[in-house]
């Protein structure tokens, strides 16, 4: 640990690895989706998707060696949990800077599968990523407003239609199919906003999450409910990079969903949608007395 550098530099150093090692394994990993894009749908194809994600989770886990070896951060990472690489898990967790998904590469290793998760349509052109992530089998969503939607109500149905396609790619892979059930990050004004009932958490959105359930069905093995608390708060990713989150924990629980929960129709069915809404809040209510016990534990630290 290079503690005793100036924390820009360590910043500047972290950066430089990072941005080496990206480009280290965008080779196979490129190598891998030329070779996906000749490769018909079915056995061979989920093969080498396969291959993109151990390649990617490699990259990865070598982050996590070099952030471990130059930055000044203390993990408690706490996992009630048992987890298998050739299983398929949901994972939702509360989401406060981009920060957090680092936080979860650590936190899981390559104990789990390699994540999988929903990204805005725009993000397809970021450079080397870009592919990388379609390559992964991430699914680009494109979000449409009311007033778009009651202007053109064909787009109605589309994020639920890109929500099935993607888990059908996902359905012969293992995967940790990541859910921010919150569907952005948390600030003090949109809590606000929302009069959000929570004191550490926006409202849950369940839309999503419902429809992967259905989409995935009852071959997920369990939800893996995780939670994540900066004790000196949320930071940025320059921050990150210099080393000033202090101490971050990660605790992941194990959960099973229940069996009802996979058969409902969330968009058709009133009942269900009330059901599930209601376990969601559940949910969403340990999550936020957690939060608030790890800060009382850490502030009496």
């Amino acid at each position: 640990m290079l503690s005793w550098l100036p924390a820009p530099l360590i910043g500047a150093i972290s950066a430089l690895l990072l941005i080496l090692n990206t480009l280290f394994w965008a080779v196979p990993v490129y190598l891998l989706i030329l070779l996906k894009l000749l490769t018909p749908k079915g056995p061979l194809r989920d093969a080498v998707s396969r291959g993109v994600a151990w390649s990617a989770q490699r990259w990865a886990f070598v982050n996590v060696l070099m952030t471990d070896t130059v930055m000044r951060v203390h993990w408690d990472v706490r996992m009630h949990a048992e987890v298998d690489p050739r299983r398929q898990y949901l994972v939702c967790a509360n989401h406060q800077t981009w920060n957090d998904i680092l936080v979860l590469v650590k936190a899981f290793g390559r104990r789990a599968p390699f994540f999988k998760f929903f990204l805005k349509q725009e993000l397809i052109w970021v450079p080397i990523l870009g592919l990388a992530w379609w390559g992964l089998d991430y699914p680009f969503m494109k979000r449409h407003t009311k007033e778009q939607i009651a202007r053109n109500p064909a787009l109605k149905g589309q994020d639920i239609e890109t929500t099935r396609r993607a888990c059908e790619a996902f359905r012969h892979q293992p995967a940790l199919i990541l859910n921010f059930l919150e569907g952005t990050r948390f600030t003090p004004a949109k809590h606000a906003k929302q009069q959000s009932p929570y004191r550490y958490l926006l409202k849950p959105k369940s839309g999503g999450f419902a429809f992967t359930l259905s989409a995935l069905g009852e071959q997920l093995h369990s939800l893996l409910d995780v939670t994540i608390v900066y004790q000196d708060g949320a930071k940025g990713f320059w921050d990150f990079l210099c080393g000033r989150m202090g101490r971050v924990v990660v605790d992941i629980r194990q959960l099973e969903v229940p069996r009802e929960l996979f058969l409902g129709s969330y968009e058709n069915d009133p009942e269900f949608r009330a059901r599930f809404h209601t376990w969601i809040a559940a949910l969403w209510s340990d999550k936020d007395r957690l939060i608030g016990e790890i800060r009382a534990e850490t502030r009496a630290a």
